[in-house]
């Protein structure tokens, strides 16, 4: 078996109504490239029939195919993170199994790669979402963009090309929490985006929920900057600075007056007390994120359990997954010699 110079990584979970139209256009798709390449999908703890799918497309193309198991539900990215511990190609791609970025649009992220960029990231046209997602989508990349260093039109997409020395670079990060495409922006020397096309689900349901979308784009702002932390700091201090405007009305008032303006004083501080309980609490809920990521990392719990890997292996080739980390859950491998 060649070494593939293009992985193709896909995370699944629960999509057991689309994989059959996944498979009959994404193999084609890939053989027009005319380059050795190989397809790692990762089953993220799916409830459905996608396991034993994905296992009977193995047995049809177990020379190109490669299947990853988990042992439970961990997230879209850390199911990606696996497959970049896997994959063996120069050139790798993300995609998602639902269709709605079509694989067809992958020779356009790899000739875009060619020109010299190490990472092409999508950019999704026409999108097939709904007018609340697309919204959505708009405000976070606002946030993230105000917040962080890192630029992307479009961070949903996740139909994207990576180089080999990125791909690295993000398998020896050993976080829990991260998002991937922006992990790797961080370790890009020339990034770059293309835009692709987008399409309405046609089958199955999507896994991220507005309360997973929150957590997600929360993640990625607490991931990757201090800025909240900062701005809560700032937000204080401008508080601190209101407080002592208004203690120095109140003095001028009395000696202007000669009398205090008790009404008007007692409305503005019972306000401000609702205010700043509020903000104490989120001030709260803000530093308590930042403290459970440190507790989580200290803790060096896996960040996922493999059950089971099904690939072929020549003899003479050596297993293609890193030595695992002290504290990471091992795997049982199901391979074909």
């Amino acid at each position: 078996m060649s070494t593939p110079s293009v992985s193709v990584v896909i995370p699944v979970y629960n999509e057991e109504a689309g994989l059959a139209a996944l498979f009959a256009r994404l193999y084609p798709a890939l053989d027009a490239l005319d380059e050795p390449y190989e397809v790692i999908f990762v089953n993220d703890g799916s409830r459905d029939r996608s396991a034993a799918l994905l296992r009977e497309q193995f047995e049809r193309r177990p020379g190109v195919t490669r299947v990853v198991l988990f042992g439970g539900n961990y997230g879209q990215h850390l199911a990606i993170m696996a497959g970049f511990e896997r994959c063996r190609g120069e050139r790798i791609v993300t995609l998602d199994a639902d269709l709605q970025n079509p694989p067809e649009e992958i020779p356009k992220l790899l000739a875009k790669m060619d020109e010299g960029y190490d990472y092409v990231g999508g950019v999704r046209t026409e999108r097939g979402d709904t007018w609340f997602r697309r919204s959505a989508s708009r405000l976070v990349n606002f946030l993230r963009e105000r917040t962080t260093r890192i630029r992307m039109t479009d961070q949903g997409c996740m139909l994207r090309a990576y180089s080999r020395s990125i791909v690295n670079a993000i398998n020896d990060c050993t976080e829990v929490n991260t998002f991937i495409p922006a992990l790797a922006y961080t370790f890009a020397q020339n990034p770059t985006e293309v835009e692709v096309q987008h399409a309405q689900r046609t089958a199955g349901t999507t896994k991220y929920s507005l309360y997973k979308l929150l957590r997600l784009n929360f993640d990625l702002v607490t991931g990757f900057s201090l800025a909240p932390l900062q701005a809560f700091s700032f937000f204080g201090f401008l508080l601190a600075l209101g407080a002592m405007g208004l203690v120095g009305f109140q003095v001028i008032h009395r000696l202007v007056r000669g009398e205090a303006a008790e009404g008007l004083f007692d409305s503005v501080i019972e306000g401000l007390e609702m205010f700043l309980f509020g903000a104490v609490l989120l001030g709260i809920g803000l530093l308590g994120e930042y403290v459970g990521r440190i507790y989580q990392e200290v803790l060096r719990r896996p960040r996922f359990r493999i059950t089971a890997v099904l690939e072929v292996l020549e003899a003479q080739d050596s297993p293609p997954a890193r030595t695992p980390r002290a504290g990471e859950a091992s795997a049982r491998l199901a391979r074909i010699e």
